[in-house]
């Protein structure tokens, strides 16, 4: 899966913005006490190599998680710079959520956390739903020859 790079500036942007302001869920950081709560829910429903990046990123000050609640419960979480600086991801929403555009307000929501923060572009390492990227913030393929930063990475198996 290639690495994609988008532009916090564009009119791609902007629009997402707008898209992902009618979620039901909450779209909120994540808190200090919270953190065995999403780790663990992480590490259920996909993998343990992302709990790992979960807990790097409640390392961050402020928290660079983001969390969906909707009804006192856990639907979906997004990060940002975990594995690098001014990387977006994981990300994740439940199986049973999906389809109510969670994960547009939490992908929405990160970007404008890491513009917020200096960042002019936003790195996707090893993207998987590339034409959703690609469709919803302008995102571009970054071409390299080799597999990024992830290349030769350690992984557990998947759920």
């Amino acid at each position: 899966m290639p690495d994609l790079l988008v532009s916090l500036y564009s009119a791609k942007f902007a629009e997402l913005k707008q898209r992902a302001d009618s979620v039901g869920a909450a779209i909120r950081p994540a808190l200090p006490p919270e953190l065995h709560l999403v780790v663990n829910w992480v590490r259920e429903h996909f993998s343990e190599n992302w709990a790992s990046e979960i807990s790097v990123a409640f390392s961050r000050q402020p928290v660079a998680c983001l969390i969906a609640v909707e009804g006192g419960t856990l639907q979906g979480f997004a990060c940002y710079d975990t594995t690098a600086r001014g990387f977006f991801g994981p990300t994740g929403v439940d199986p049973q959520a999906r389809g109510k555009g969670i994960g547009l307000a939490l992908f929405s929501a990160c970007l404008e956390t890491m513009k917020t923060l200096g960042h002019a572009y936003a790195f996707i390492g090893d993207a998987g739903p590339v034409d959703f990227y690609a469709r919803t913030a302008g995102a571009i393929t970054i071409q390299a020859p080799d597999k990024g930063i992830y290349e030769g990475m350690l992984r557990s198996m998947p759920k």
